[in-house]
């Protein structure tokens, strides 16, 4: 594996590359990540990881300097994961000067996670469009945890005509259910039990959409009075239609059941995907 930390070398490297698969993180990279990188692998002869702490989508509240750098153990899993190039730029390398031009993204970004967490989304769409330019991948593949991400990533490629197909990957889980995440090693023992509580919460409610109901605000009100009862904080539970991530309706079939809450200091987020076959 070959680690490249320039734009100019990046590009000098993928030259003649026929058949590039891309795929982004910030690091601190676990099992779910490397699934991505074994999910590209079947999608390209090339596939490149950038390793990049994007301060754009940190907000005033959320502590950039204090997100974890494990550049070397990183690019060890990425070799390990039959990688063929890391992009690690330093931050002066992406944003050579202050970042003035920004992704203007659709309403859907100020809600769910977006609503948390205001200019979050902006940052993201802003730095994985730069990523995008500079690597000029044929597929990119993003997880189906972040799934709010996934959606504003396949809006920003349709609606600006990149030729880039968006893979999404399943959620990679523990035994237990617990989607991964760089945020569950700051879990203690007991909040590590706890955990498993928002993917059961959202189990039950795609149990019940499943096998009929369709009060989905009533849904949404039980859970997280259930969250709340077990001493998380909640930022929501919500049944929206999957390929628009509009409010659900009665009568639609495909659907998606997210989360986002807190676990003492850890926000966890998770989801799942339910299809009405009747």
């Amino acid at each position: 594996m070959e680690v490249v930390s320039t734009i100019d070398a990046l590009r000098a490297r993928l030259e003649g590359e026929r058949k590039i698969a891309f795929v982004p993180t910030m690091g601190n990279l676990h099992e779910g990540h490397l699934a991505l990188m074994k999910l590209a692998r079947q999608h390209a002869s090339c596939v490149v990881a950038s390793i990049f702490v994007n301060r754009l989508q940190f907000g005033p509240t959320e502590d950039f300097a204090q997100y974890p750098r494990t550049l070397e153990e990183d690019c060890a899993k990425l070799k390990s994961g039959k990688v063929d190039i890391a992009f690690t730029p330093d931050e002066n390398v992406l944003y050579p000067v202050p970042q003035r031009v920004m992704v203007d993204l659709p309403p859907v970004a100020n809600e769910l996670c977006g609503k948390f967490r205001p200019g979050h989304f902006r940052g993201v769409a802003t730095v994985v469009l730069k990523l995008f330019n500079i690597v000029q991948p044929q597929t990119a593949v993003f997880g189906k945890k972040d799934y709010q991400q996934l959606f504003i990533i396949r809006e920003i490629v349709r609606e600006l005509n990149l030729p880039i197909e968006i893979i999404g990957a399943e959620t990679e889980r523990d035994a237990d259910g617990l989607a991964l995440s760089s945020r569950n090693g700051y879990l203690s023992a007991a909040e590590r039990l706890e955990a498993t509580r928002l993917y059961q919460t959202l189990v039950y409610i795609k149990e019940r959409i499943e096998s009929g109901e369709r009060d989905f605000g009533g849904l949404q009100e039980r859970a997280e009075k259930t969250l709340d009862s077990h001493g998380w904080r909640v930022d929501y539970v919500a049944v929206r239609k999957s390929f628009t991530l509009e409010p659900a309706q009665p009568a639609d079939k495909g659907l998606v059941v997210l989360g986002a809450a807190w676990l003492g200091k850890i926000r966890l987020i998770d989801n799942l995907e339910v299809f009405i076959t009747e």
